[in-house]
């Protein structure tokens, strides 16, 4: 092994003792980590002889008989590497892909399996092994929190059915009469979440400006226990010096949390700037494809990781073990998608902060903030992100615009691959009472994605140009992925052998004898005759006299809606042809015609 290699892997070594260590301590009972060095040696002595000096994982024992800890003190996990002190070689696009989520698996996949179970077999009555129950630990689950984790420099990590489920665990470690200081420009969900449940628990709710630290000071009382922020905040992208906020929260011991998820780690790191848990609903950058829901909370402290992994445990928030291996998929291509969309997003904030119906725009970066605030961003993030806000100054011009782009689609949420956009007033904030928002109502949110930004900004350009005009935005064109103006394929046999005719055209051509009227009446005869009485739910229905040779229609007995309609007999259900729609019926064929015209006497 290179020296590197071998000092790379003592590090993960000493990591792994370290945690293994703490393990110990907690099953001792006593929790006391300020012994003297002689008893800390014999401590390390036990585990290394316990467990080696390079731990497997799926050997680790946990003997019931003979532990003299509570039953919730157990580890709920098997014993994992601490990264919070952890320096990685590999550059960020790296770190997203190499990474072996199962080491100890015995057949070596080059990929994290699934573990689709709910239980474990365990090694006898008397011992748990590393996992017993999904809810409490699943490989695939492990294998996500040790990437997160590794990504964000924690000492754990852990992931949950929902970003609000995750933002509901860090909630959950405050108690009754405890206060939680929330940035004022906050996600509508954890709005509600704190205004709705929490302070119906007896836990204090403050609204703050955290861009402002002389009125984050203030505002902090005794009974403050977490200061919770966004940097950038959704929507209104402001942006918050959160070294200097860990700081004054840790001067009054106090926690600060930070919900990253418009930052990825590829972006930006809190832990190391002092942040001690961060949030990220895994929903957006984490999966980028808008097909799973999860959130994450990584924390850098043991203690605090071992309470998070009780709640998610006690409360059976984790998340399942399918999403973490779509997790860990997306994981492997965040930098790359990450890395595009923030392109796209510099060149489309550029183009609209010229626009002469844009009023303002908000993102972190130049002519999205003040110099200040960009300063501060750079200083904490090595990317602006890839969410523009803007105003148009009018409510209506906002609705048409985001009504009239086609690769912008109109959705909640953002982080997605594909570009999406939305009004959060009506949309992703508005769970907060309009009385208690402070969001412009004509504030539109665009989540850039990794499409060519020559489209992308052709379709804001066309979408702001039909904004501006009166002109209702045309139904089809070409973006709804139905192409329905191109040829199908196969060709139905009869295609071929006959052109289309409209049915005035077809009974015209393929009807002869009686004169049209008669005709006419003889097939609504026919059809009143055979559909009324062979299908159900038709008897509330009555037949208007066709005065046309292009559409015969069922009139509700109500007359509310006349809908057009044609059909044969039910008994000739192998040739029956039925075609309904807005406009009529379009095209009408009927291979055995002779022999049915014939039959009817037409």
């Amino acid at each position: 092994m290179a020296k590197g290699q071998l000092e790379f892997q003592e590090e993960v070594d000493a990591a792994r003792i370290e945690n293994a260590m703490w393990r110990s301590w907690k099953a001792d009972g006593s929790g006391d980590h300020s012994g003297d060095h002689s008893a800390k040696t014999e401590k390390l002595e036990r585990v290394r002889g316990s467990i080696g000096d390079s731990i497997d994982f799926s050997q680790i024992r946990y003997p019931q008989e003979t532990r003299r800890c509570r039953y919730d003190d157990l580890p709920t996990f098997p014993v994992r590497p601490n990264f919070a002190g952890f320096e990685n070689a590999l550059q960020p696009a790296s770190q997203c892909v190499v990474f072996d989520g199962c080491p100890e698996d015995p057949y070596h996949p080059s990929n994290t399996p699934i573990y689709q179970t709910s239980t474990f077999v365990q090694p006898s009555s008397s011992e748990f092994g590393p996992y017993d129950y999904t809810r409490s630990g699943n490989p695939t689950r492990t294998a996500l929190e040790k990437h997160v984790a590794m990504l964000e420099h924690a000492a754990a990590a852990f992931a949950f059915s929902s970003g609000m489920a995750a933002l509901h665990t860090v909630t959950r470690l405050l108690k009754q009469g405890d206060e939680i200081l929330v940035n004022e420009d906050i996600y509508g969900g954890m709005h509600r979440l704190l205004t709705q449940d929490c302070a119906h628990n007896g836990v204090q709710v403050t609204f703050v400006d955290t861009t402002n630290l002389t009125a984050v000071a203030k505002a902090i009382t005794p009974k403050t226990k977490i200061i919770h922020t966004e940097s950038p905040s959704n929507p209104r992208m402001k942006i918050s010096d959160l070294r200097k906020l860990a700081t004054l929260a840790h001067q009054h011991k106090v926690l600060l949390s930070v919900d990253s998820t418009m930052m990825p780690p590829v972006i930006c790191q809190p832990l190391l700037l002092g942040v001690d848990l961060v949030v990220h609903s895994a929903t957006k950058f984490f999966s980028g494809h808008a097909d799973c829901t999860g959130g994450l909370v990584c924390v850098r402290d043991p203690e605090l990781a071992h309470r998070v992994a009780f709640l998610q445990n006690a409360e059976g928030t984790a998340l399942a073990p399918f999403e973490c291996f779509l997790f860990l998929r997306g994981i492997k291509t965040m930098w790359l998608r990450v890395n595009r969309a923030q392109e796209n997003t510099v060149q489309i904030a550029k183009a609209l902060a010229k626009h002469p119906r844009i009023k303002e725009v908000f993102y972190p970066g130049p002519g999205g903030c003040s110099s200040e605030a960009l300063r501060i961003h750079n200083s904490q993030s090595s990317g602006c992100g890839c969410i523009i806000s803007f105003t148009t100054g009018s409510v209506s011009f906002s609705r048409r615009f985001l009504d009239a782009s086609r690769l912008f689609k109109t959705t909640v949420s953002f982080g997605s691959v594909n570009s999406l956009g939305e009004m959060p007033c009506t949309m992703s904030h508005a769970s907060i009472p309009a009385e208690e928002r402070t969001l412009p109502a004509d504030l539109v949110r665009l989540s850039v994605g990794i499409e060519d930004v020559r489209d992308l900004l052709q379709d804001l350009q066309r979408a702001l140009d039909f904004a501006s005009s009166q002109k209702p935005p045309p139904e089809h064109d070409g973006y709804d992925s139905r192409f329905e103006d191109l040829p199908v394929v196969p060709r139905p046999p009869d295609e071929e052998e006959r052109p289309r005719k409209s049915l005035s055209e077809w009974l015209l051509s393929e009807v002869e004898g009686p004169s049209t009227s008669q005709m006419l009446s003889g097939v609504a005869t026919h059809v009143a005759t055979h559909v009324a009485s062979g299908l159900s739910g038709l008897s509330s229905w009555k037949f208007s006299s066709p005065s046309s040779l292009s559409l015969i229609s069922l009139m509700p007995l109500d007359r509310r809606v006349a809908v057009p309609f044609f059909a044969f007999s039910p008994k000739e259900s192998t040739d029956r042809l039925l075609d309904w729609g807005g406009e009529g019926p379009h095209v009408l064929r009927r291979p055995s015609m002779e022999k049915n015209r014939t039959e009817r006497g037409w």
